[in-house]
């Protein structure tokens, strides 16, 4: 292992590489990590010196307050290559500002925008040969923080860390999904964490959507917590659902998370020409454009599946199939985003990020 400086970071690389140890071809999601990894504690009030190590275990106190009281929160990003060799992020600013955003809900220290951003491109410039170019590669990045103090008491930690890991990837879901309409489960309820990536949101979702899946459905559309009469988000994705040719989306609020992918649609779309409403939508609208023939698409919208066309749902023990549009907006939002993430097509947002 080799300890290097760099800036404010200190740095301790692997002696040798795991790279060919990996099968790049059949890849599980989430399964695989790089040879690095990130990390930044906060103690005494301040964040200390961060650091780049090899990727392994932690040494931590079955007393961390993150396992008692669920103060953690994470963010999901990605890196791409094309064919050149180039390496690009697709707009961390958001990440960033997202992730501080959450960390303040759950009492969190805000983390240092200079960290972030030079412990990233320091790191993906360190495992830069783990991303692999090519539509549907792509290396996943989890920035995430956990409270460390060591205590059962109920109050926030003094104590946190910061960390990336980067794991390699290919396309998320494959094949058809199919989706519950939630009609006593919800996600979030108002004034709780739901616009929050705070992970007890998703570890609160595993069991009505293993239900969904004991019926043969592979995720779950969330309804509001008050009455169920409203969709807000499909499984771990914003969802968006095209009726004629108008294409609809719950608005962002406390109770559903601000995407960026669901962002990047909606700008997209606009500039397309096509008429997005954002707003409320009702259940029975939904129901009644899937009986009526002018419901021709659900998709969801997230950084790891990017866009994942629904082929059918269940409301009220009833099956609705989506036969889907010649002209589909989701296949259509899906190549314009990769092509921009890959470095295909023009970015006249400003969203591709060069990893030096």
């Amino acid at each position: 292992m080799q300890l290097s400086t760099s800036k404010s970071l200190e740095i301790t690389q692997i002696a040798e590489s795991r790279i060919d140890q990996v099968d790049f071809q059949n890849l599980v999601f989430g399964r695989v990590f790089t040879d690095h990894m990130f990390e930044c504690d906060f103690v005494d009030g301040s964040w200390q010196t961060p650091k780049i190590r090899p990727y392994g275990p932690l040494s931590i106190e079955p007393a961390a307050k993150v396992f008692h009281y669920g103060q953690a929160v994470f963010e999901g990003m990605k890196a791409y290559k094309d064919e050149d060799g180039n390496a690009f992020l697709f707009r961390p600013e958001d990440n960033f500002e997202r992730i501080n955003k959450s960390s303040k809900r759950m009492a969190i220290p805000e983390f240092p925008k200079e960290f972030f951003f030079e412990g990233l491109e320091t790191l993906l410039s360190m495992d830069k040969a783990w991303i692999k170019p090519g539509l549907g590669n792509s290396l996943y990045i989890r920035p995430f923080v956990i409270a460390t103090q060591n205590g059962v008491s109920a109050s926030p930690s003094d104590q946190y860390k910061f960390m990336i890991i980067l794991s390699p990837a290919q396309a998320y879901y494959t094949g058809d999904v199919k989706v519950v309409i939630a009609e006593h489960f919800s996600r979030a309820a108002d004034g709780g964490v739901g616009a929050a990536k705070a992970a007890g949101n998703y570890g609160a979702q595993f069991y009505p959507t293993n239900l969904a899946k004991e019926m043969g459905y592979q995720q779950v559309i969330w309804t509001d917590a008050n009455e169920h009469k409203y969709l807000e988000e499909a499984g771990t994705m914003n969802v968006f659902f095209r009726i004629g040719d108008t294409l609809l989306t719950a608005p962002t609020n406390d109770r559903i998370l601000d995407g960026i992918t669901r962002k990047s649609v909606i700008q997209i779309a606009k500039d397309a020409g096509i008429n997005v409403d954002v707003r409320r939508v009702l259940v029975d609208e939904v129901v009644e454009a899937a009986k009526n023939g002018t419901l021709k698409e659900i998709f969801g919208a997230g950084t790891a599946a990017v866009i994942s066309p629904v082929s059918g749902f269940s409301y009220k023990g009833e099956q609705y199939d989506i036969a889907g549009s010649d002209d589909s907006y989701a296949k259509r939002f899906k190549s314009a985003l990769m092509n921009i993430q890959h470095n295909l097509a023009d970015d006249p947002y400003g969203w591709r990020y060069a990893i030096n």
